[in-house]
């Protein structure tokens, strides 16, 4: 390749930076290459897939034939490596394993771990100014494991850093609860593996409640349901924000992810078999210390009855602090970007209704960077694997000059089977759609199991609200 006279690189001779090396990032890398482009992965982690090795023992919802991308198991297939079976579902530990971590390696040099990005810009130029700023390139500040900074330059940014570093708190109003942070020893924001012998011990015997209605909450409840038919005394107060109607634990049988919709069930028969008991309506505001145990107290006053421990699955936000000085449109709610807010907005959209996207929705003001995957979503929930690998097929499309490629977006995302977004909390039964037909049935109050106990001036305390 030839190199400029001065020594400088131009711009077809930089790297694209990809942030992270997650399933996303990797499959952008793999497509990189796929187009001649050279990528530079940068990884805080030690390995691979460091976020989902932190979900290790969660089992996807996706089976293997939907978790791995067609470029990735173009450049694995030379090394003998081939893909599992394609109706198993793997768990996070498997998916680093015996796909996320052979793609890295494969990958090599290209990939370097205890790497954490702390500023992108323009070079020469911080996000005021407007002068010559789509011909300069990139530099992507960093800081290694050692502590040592350095400075990379590229040619575009693909930020697939996720959003796991950042779950949300139990304060309904999105901030922490009222002594939340000093309670933070007996809070947890993973779903609990109670095969760890320390984690089984946590939560054996005990009460905790469980704050969130997706399908971490869902996990949670039917862990520590079959933990409670070995382990007498343990319970779950299962706090939700809004009430229960027939969308609660998800689509069931209906569901195009049936691990999904098995899942919802389970959670359901754990309320119904008393392991857990449904508070709803109940927006957390504070929490207190009862001696060893917590009280958490409602907006209304509520306050429940004192639990052990507190495990708070009310979603994940993205890390937006390293991109301050890029322009990047974003969504004032969501935090997505601005053409693909509507998409996927959980206010409105629900039942399979998020329509398949690429480049265009993709792209900001401020041309060459491009936020995929999960930090894509900002704080929506409804993320597929393989709507990021088909974003990132895209957008290298486009960073090759392919623009015909990159806007033949072609993908059919299964029907979730739920209906009903976040925002709709105060009233379950608005989410169902009388237009246009849809995937749910007519609205219903359920009568689950034994309520959780909570006390305080409102009749809000039952579950058949």
């Amino acid at each position: 390749m030839a190199v400029s006279t001065n020594n400088v690189p131009t711009p077809d001779q930089l790297p694209v930076v990809v942030i992270g090396a997650g399933p996303v990032g990797l499959a952008a890398a793999a497509h990189l290459v796929e187009r001649g482009l050279e990528p530079l992965v940068l990884e805080a982690g030690p390995s691979a897939g460091t976020a989902v090795r932190a979900w290790a023992h969660v089992r996807l919802f996706s089976p293997w034939a939907e978790v791995t991308d067609p470029a990735a198991e173009k450049l694995l297939a030379p090394t003998g490596w081939v893909r599992p079976d394609g109706a198993i579902y793997p768990t996070g530990g498997d998916w680093a394993e015996r796909y996320l971590q052979p793609l890295a390696d494969v990958l090599g040099d290209k990939v370097r771990y205890g790497i954490t990005v702390t500023g992108v810009a323009r070079a020469g130029r911080d996000r005021i100014v407007d002068a010559d700023r789509d011909e300069q390139p990139f530099t992507v500040h960093v800081e290694t494991a050692y502590g040592h900074e350095e400075r990379f330059t590229a040619r575009a940014v693909i930020d697939a850093s996720g959003t796991w570093s950042i779950p949300s708190p139990m304060g309904a109003d999105g901030l922490a609860a009222l002594g939340e942070k000093r309670a933070a020893d007996r809070i947890s924001y993973r779903v609990p593996d109670l095969k760890d012998p320390a984690v089984h011990a946590r939560y054996a015997g005990k009460r905790t409640a469980v704050i969130g209605s997706g399908a971490s909450a869902f996990t949670a409840l039917a862990y520590l349901a079959d933990l409670a038919k070995d382990e007498p005394g343990t319970h779950a107060a299962w706090i939700l924000r809004r009430g229960i109607g027939t969308n609660t634990f998800g689509g069931g049988e209906a569901d195009q992810l049936p691990a999904r919709g098995a899942l919802g069930l389970r959670a359901k028969e754990a309320v119904e078999a008393g392991h857990a008991g449904a508070v709803t309506g109940f927006r957390t505001q504070a929490v207190e210390r009862d001696g060893d145990q917590l009280i958490l107290v409602a907006e209304d006053g509520r306050r429940l009855d004192p639990v052990d421990e507190v495990i708070v699955l009310t979603g994940f936000r993205p890390d937006l602090s390293f991109l301050s000085e890029v322009r990047l449109g974003l969504d004032e709610r969501l935090q997505a970007p601005t053409a693909l807010a509507p998409l996927i907005d959980p206010n409105v959209h629900s039942c399979g209704t998020v329509y398949p996207h690429g480049v265009n929705e993709l792209s900001h003001s401020e041309r060459g960077v491009y936020l995929v995957g999960m930090k894509s979503y900002g704080r929506a929930p409804t993320f597929l694997a393989m709507t990021g690998y088909e974003q990132v097929r895209s957008i290298t499309a486009a960073l090759a000059g392919d623009q015909e490629a990159a806007e033949r977006v072609e993908l059919t995302l299964p029907e979730t089977g739920v209906c009903g977004g976040a925002g709709l909390y105060d009233d379950p039964d608005a989410a169902q759609s009388t237009e246009g037909g849809g995937c749910c049935a007519a609205p219903a109050t359920l009568q689950i199991g034994t309520a959780a106990s909570c006390s305080a001036p409102s009749p809000r305390n039952s579950a058949t609200e």
